[in-house]
């Protein structure tokens, strides 16, 4: 950056200004501009599209303060951190240099406007610290108040990095920790590094326990945690420094672990397409904080069985009260984000418009709580005797606050007029603004003892009662000091901080409500049944359908059958392209997590035991960053499941192999199975492929079992059924696929006359007859070859010999 010389004394500022953030877009208000400068100016002009000038050598592009909220957003989008600089006094005669300071702070991570987040999704800020055996982490979301802290290995990193957290806060330390780094950043979030200080393991558990006012972090279960509270030690420093210490709605830690939920990696997410396919077939949600709500218990299915069944029981009593489902469906419709609303009042950093918005989610909640079906479920009662009505608040917010309210605060006419005789009279004072405010300063002065109080006025705190910090010790007692500015205090009220708790109580239950009732919406429009899930280890389907594709109105799922068992634990599944096997796979891992959700689900019977993992290898995909071929990230893949499988894991393979030749590919396809079978503790596979050598596994191993796809030909036509049914298939019809897809019909005969010189050929017959030979395993010898190795023919009479042919001439 090229300075100009020399600075003035507004250059000089600004660049103080931008030392203290120096990763940040610093917009410096300049009177209706925010301007930007140097790099910043350059970067902002690319991002913005507007035009970059100069003025005395500097770089410069400004935006309208009136437009700032727009292009902010555009900066949050691309992942910019910004730095708002305001004007702190208004300029006068001989006033050269106007104060200013950063005022408000927004980062990827930390931002709570409505108007720059998604209403159905978390916007998370992780946190993490290390020691020299395992890391620590900390997820927040400052937009809702949740707090979660862990620490443990790779596999809890990846369960916070599939909540898609916006920014990865680190100590500067970690900055050369290349692979953890690039992982990060991989994933899209933002990362920012931070003074080690903010990390220290005892300043970190004294700032919690005050934060929280507890003395002890054991009433949050994490009385023995280290690493992980340095974690949460550096996210609450983090988020003081963004926010000051309006951070009242975080008001407790939640325990993050590894071992209460089933395990979902990141290829299994994307392989299901859980987001946003099955999360959009089951969002019935009415709220956004519903819709959050389902993400998280889609992204963490319960292991236990006690508390599926409990959720089982709150939606099976709302699917069996439509009435009352109904009733409470059109009461949450009139519900609005009230976990961020809540947030952003205990922030103060709500505009009119979401006090307003606030009134009237609160209105809907006496009624909400006399709608829920009590005596159907344990859980509907809890969550209905949780709920609190609010009353006085909502009369609170219903009397005070006009109807059509403005956009900010401080245009006035919020209050209802004639609602507050006091604030009538200052209303009335402020008309004569000079002598109001030489009233107030004298009255307060006589009121306190304070002589040096002073009333002030800036363009972006008010008016406002400044105390010298010598006399900060005679403020009237009953005052709550919130916030410390430059030579002011700012206060709240106890009654305000009451009311500040129950809202944010009260989202927890109406968010669990809407899910509920949500869930209980799709199950009972779309036959869904209750499955039972328990720790048989056994996965058993009737009749089950895709959830997502039954979904469609314009689609017809056919159903299918599964079974897996302590008997069954490898299904082999052939069948050609396009007949439905990856719709199979991927249909038995859907139905799984919802059952696991608590849901219902898409069949006429269903029964899981417990599942700890889901492990997906399903589809071509390469990694050219990572210098890694279509076939090497299918090993990778391949490799992480045959290290990391259960016996409680469900396993879904799809064409292992087929990215090599044909040898080496059936080598390897034939090796895996294997070792699922006998290694693999009895885990659920279920293993697609286009390999017909495979389905001889099912001799030999005695839990594999053989399935294919239907097809009918018909006029050298094929039909797909989609039906699953037992047995191999020795065909994979794949020219019958290449004219579906449109080949063209010349090459779709050359290939037909191909493939017949080729069946015809010595080399082919060759080929089979070496299948068994490819050294990596043992022929599967053919059951007759076993039994007549075993005929004593001596003691064969004609007849017996006879029967024992017309026996083996039937099985084959």
């Amino acid at each position: 950056m090229t300075l100009p010389t020399p600075l003035t004394p507004m250059m000089r500022q600004y660049q103080e200004l931008k030392r203290r953030y120096p990763d940040h877009l610093l917009l410096f208000r300049l009177g209706d501009f925010y301007e930007m400068f140097f790099e910043d100016a350059e970067r902002g002009a690319r991002l913005f599209q507007i035009a970059l000038t100069a003025r005395q050598g500097a770089k410069m592009a400004g935006i309208p303060h009136h437009a700032a909220d727009a292009y902010i957003a555009r900066l949050v989008r691309a992942g910019e951190k910004v730095a708002i600089c305001e004007q702190l006094e208004a300029p006068g005669k001989g006033k050269k240099l106007l104060r200013r300071e950063v005022v408000r702070v927004i980062t990827p991570g930390t931002i709570t406007d409505t108007a720059f987040l998604d209403g159905a999704a978390n916007n998370f800020l992780l946190a993490l610290a290390r020691s020299s055996t395992e890391l620590g982490l900390a997820l927040t979301d400052v937009s809702t108040g949740e707090f979660w802290v862990g620490e443990g290995g790779p596999e809890l990193l990846d369960a916070a990095l599939l909540r898609r957290p916006a920014e990865v806060v680190l100590p500067s330390g970690l900055r050369g920790d290349r692979s953890l780094c690039d992982r990060l950043s991989q994933r899209g979030a933002v990362l920012t590094f931070c003074a080690p200080e903010m990390f220290a393991p005892k300043p970190a558990v004294d700032a919690l326990c005050a934060h929280f006012k507890v003395a002890s972090l054991d009433v949050f279960g994490l009385g023995g945690a280290t690493v992980g509270l340095q974690a949460a030690g550096g996210a609450l420093a983090y988020l003081r420094e963004t926010h000051g210490g309006a951070l009242g709605h975080l008001t407790r830690l939640q325990r993050l672990l590894g071992t209460e939920s089933m395990t979902i990696d990141e290829t299994a997410v994307e392989t299901l397409e859980l987001f946003p396919t099955l999360f959009g077939a089951l969002n019935e949600t009415l709220t956004p904080m519903g819709a959050r709500l389902l993400r998280q218990w889609m992204l963490r299915p319960l292991l236990d069985p006690g508390v599926i069944r409990a959720r089982q029981d709150a939606i099976g009593g709302l699917v069996l009260a439509p009435a009352a489902r109904d009733g409470i469906r059109r009461l949450l419709g009139r519900v609005g984000d009230v976990e961020r609303l809540g947030s952003r009042a205990a922030m103060r950093v709500a505009h009119a418009r979401d006090l307003v918005g606030l009134r009237l989610s609160l209105a809907p909640f006496a009624e909400l709580r006399a709608a829920i079906p009590t005596g159907s479920a344990p859980l509907l009662a809890e969550v209905a005797g949780e709920i609190e009505a609010l009353e006085e608040l909502r009369t609170l917010l219903e009397q005070a606050l006009v109807d059509e309210p403005p956009l900010v605060l401080h245009e006035g006419g919020l209050i209802r007029p004639g609602w507050s005789e006091p604030l009538g009279q200052l209303l009335r004072g402020a008309r004569e603004a000079r002598d109001w405010i030489a009233q107030l300063e004298s009255g307060e002065r006589a009121r306190t003892g304070i002589a040096t109080l002073r009333v002030r006025f800036n363009r972006v705190f008010g008016y406002g009662i400044e105390v010298s910090h010598a006399q900060a010790a005679r403020v009237p007692a009953e005052y709550i000091r919130r916030q410390t500015l430059a030579g002011a205090e700012r206060y709240v009220t106890a009654e305000l901080k009451e009311a500040e708790a129950k809202v944010l109580g009260a989202e927890e239950r109406i968010r669990r409500l809407d899910v509920l009732a949500a869930l209980a919406e799709v199950a009972h429009a779309r036959g869904h049944v209750r499955p039972v899930v328990d720790d048989s280890g056994v996965c058993s389907i009737v009749d089950g359908r895709h959830p997502v594709l039954e979904s469609r109105a314009d689609r017809s799922v056919t159903p299918n059958d599964i079974l897996l068992d302590a008997d069954a634990t490898v299904m082999i599944l052939t069948g050609p392209n396009m007949s439905g096997k990856s719709v199979y796979l991927r249909q038995t891992a859907l139905l799984a997590i919802m059952a696991q959700m608590g849901a219902f689900v898409p069949a006429r019977e269903a029964r899981f035991g417990v599942i700890d993992r889901i492990f997906t290898r399903v589809g071509a995909q390469d990694n050219v960053a990572a210098g890694q071929s279509t076939f090497l990230v299918e090993m990778v893949e391949t490799a992480s499941i045959l290290h990391n499988v259960t016996p409680r894991s469900l396993v879904l393979l799809d064409e292992v192999g087929r990215g090599t030749s044909t040898y080496d590919g059936l080598a390897i396809a034939w090796a895996v199975v294997e070792a699922l079978h006998d290694r693999g503790g009895g885990a659920k596979v279920l293993f697609a492929t286009h390999y017909h050598e495979l389905t001889q596994l099912a001799v030999g191993l005695p839990r594999v079992r053989n399935f294919h796809v239907a097809v009918r030909e018909w006029n050298d036509e094929i039909i797909f059924l989609h039906k699953v049914r037992p047995g191999g298939t020795d065909k994979s019809y794949g020219i019958h696929v290449a004219r579906l897809a449109g080949v063209p019909a010349p090459v779709v005969e050359r290939a037909k006359a191909l493939l017949s010189e080729l069946e015809a050929s010595r080399a082919v017959q060759l080929e089979r007859a070496d299948a068994s030979q490819l050294g990596l395993f043992e022929p599967a010898p053919h059951p007759l070859a076993i039994e007549l190795a075993k005929l004593e023919l001596s003691r064969l009479t004609p007849l017996d010999a006879l029967n024992i042919l017309a026996d083996w001439q039937r099985r084959i």
